[in-house]
């Protein structure tokens, strides 16, 4: 029975583009979110590539394959952080993570998948609620941001928008 609902948990996420929550899996499985997260850390010890979000699981399938991506490097206080992931949001890009390099612990990343002003709000709200502390506050303000967009030239607007904002990290002609 437990591998039968691993395999049926496996085909719900198969067969979305948008994070599926714990809750919302175990409902459709009629199971509990504890054993649908269970579910989910032993597949994901077989090496199925399920990606965990703040807003639930999908597959790295899932991620857009016929898109340019890019790794943005940016730099900027906390309450700046709106402003930032509007102006890629705004631009038609999607967000997927927020990396920022530790000087104990490494490279520590969080999946954002972001895809609109919408998913942005429900985010930062998240954010507010558990008065939960940005990954860059780590870091002064330095991270980085892997970005989809369906055209190259989205990725160059987004670097001229960064830049004249002055968030483009290690950029000369940045403030």
């Amino acid at each position: 029975m437990s591998e039968e609902r691993r395999q049926l948990l496996l085909g719900l996420l198969s067969h979305t583009q948008h994070p599926l929550s714990g809750t919302e899996l175990g409902q459709k499985l009629n199971a509990t979110r504890q054993t649908v997260v269970q579910d989910i850390a032993l597949l994901r010890a077989r090496g199925e590539p399920i990606v965990a979000t703040s807003r639930g699981y999908l597959l790295a399938s899932s991620l857009t394959p016929n898109c340019h991506r890019a790794l943005l490097s940016v730099r900027h206080r906390p309450d700046q952080t709106e402003e930032e992931l509007s102006l890629l949001l705004d631009l038609g890009l999607r967000v997927l993570d927020v990396q920022v390099d530790h000087p104990v612990y490494g490279e520590i990343r969080g999946m954002l998948m972001l895809d609109s002003r919408e998913d942005l709000r429900e985010w930062l709200q998240d954010i507010r609620e558990k008065q939960a502390r940005l990954l860059s506050e780590l870091t002064d303000g330095i991270h980085l941001h892997t970005v989809e967009a369906p055209r190259a030239e989205l990725l160059d607007r987004a670097l001229g928008a960064l830049r004249e904002r002055g968030f483009l990290f290690g950029d000369e002609q940045a403030g």
